[in-house]
């Protein structure tokens, strides 16, 4: 049962609040759908999305990639094929790490609802949820207390704070947040690369001792600077999460040899799918690193891929998979649901995705 067809579809999803981190603002999630069918109809799904600051890739370039390229190495081909045609589509093209992801998630997918099974079983496991933090977007210090104060009370206990636009400003965001939810809420930060080392770490160590109690920052200083994240790493007690250094192999290895941080994030639109994403995690693992899978901002199918991976290997620390729970509705029939910080898979084979609900052709 050969691959036939690969299309894609642009989808636009509103979300219900602004999300505003220290690189963008936006009010919508945008990305490339892509649709693999094999010869009897079976469908898998993968999306790619844009997301200018992080990955550089634009809704064009990766419709362009996936309509080319990653199209010409897969049609014809058995998707039963799945481990070398996974190579084939990371050596069709130099980077586009989002286009190419969204394949490898879509191959997945086929592969599992030809077999009847869910994603998370195909890729090893047998768990059917997957726990979530929630983000709380850049703001000033009263709003983020009272958002934080309702996302508790809707049951959230890790929430995940974006900071990075003011190194000073961040301390007394952070205060006021721990006061208004008390001691019993994880609390995580995100300074999506906006602090300069000596900023991270005159901020990391004010929140210490105002005993703010934070879990981990999330990429504090610049994504290329892998020096300048060892050096705060160096010189705070709270845990440090890179992000944006770490895209694939070369990158993880590096923050391993310097040891530029305590755990790493790992996104299928950065590493390039499921395939490479399940390498990070194990290589992490291996060096004592900690674990979280996340998501960039992506509908019901990119985080339903994300948390069957996370299903399957499970993670040091609790998830960012709130993506999807940003959006007012689901641009899809199917998949995964939210229940608070529960994310519930559904019992269906692959993602159990059956259509896309808002799309362009």
């Amino acid at each position: 049962m050969p691959i036939l067809d690969v299309t894609t579809h642009l989808v636009s999803a509103p979300l219900h609040t602004p999300f505003v981190t220290a690189l963008r603002r936006t009010t919508t999630t945008d990305t490339v759908v892509v649709v693999v069918t094999d010869e009897h109809g079976h469908r898998g799904y993968g999306e790619a999305p844009q997301v200018w600051r992080v990955t550089g890739e634009s809704l064009a370039g990766a419709r362009a990639c996936i309509d080319g390229p990653l199209r010409d190495a897969v049609l014809g081909r058995d998707p039963d094929d799945l481990h070398d045609l996974l190579r084939t589509v990371r050596g069709a093209v130099v980077g586009n790490h989002g286009a190419k992801g969204a394949v490898d998630v879509a191959l997945h997918d086929l592969a599992a609802r030809r077999l009847g099974v869910p994603l998370a079983q195909f890729l090893g496991g047998s768990a059917t949820t997957a726990r979530t933090d929630v983000t709380l977007s850049v703001a000033e210090p009263d709003e983020l207390a009272a958002t934080a104060a309702a996302r508790v009370a809707e049951g959230f206990d890790v929430l995940k704070i974006k900071v990075g636009t003011d190194a000073v400003g961040d301390v007394a965001r952070v205060r006021a947040i721990r006061a208004a939810v008390g001691p019993g809420v994880r609390i995580r930060l995100d300074a999506n690369q906006g602090w300069t080392p000596r900023q991270a770490v005159r901020a990391i160590r004010a929140m210490e001792d105002a005993g703010t109690d934070v879990e981990l920052v999330e990429q504090p200083v610049d994504g290329h600077d892998v020096a300048g994240l060892a050096h705060v790493t160096a010189h705070v007690d709270t845990l440090t999460l890179a992000d944006e250094a770490v895209y694939g192999i070369r990158e993880l290895l590096a923050v391993i040899e310097r040891r530029a941080a305590d755990m790493v994030n790992v996104k299928l639109a950065k590493s390039a799918g499921l395939g490479p994403a399940r390498t990070l995690l194990d290589l992490a693992e291996a060096a004592g690193m900690g674990t979280m899978v996340g998501s960039m901002m992506e509908t019901h199918i990119g985080v339903g891929a994300a948390a069957s991976l996370v299903a399957a290997y499970g993670t040091s620390a609790v998830s960012d998979l709130d993506a999807a729970w940003w959006l007012t509705s689901a641009p899809v029939t199917g998949g995964i649901t939210y229940e608070g910080p529960t994310v519930r898979l559904p019992d269906a084979p692959g993602l159990g995705i059956d259509a896309l609900t808002v799309a362009e052709p």
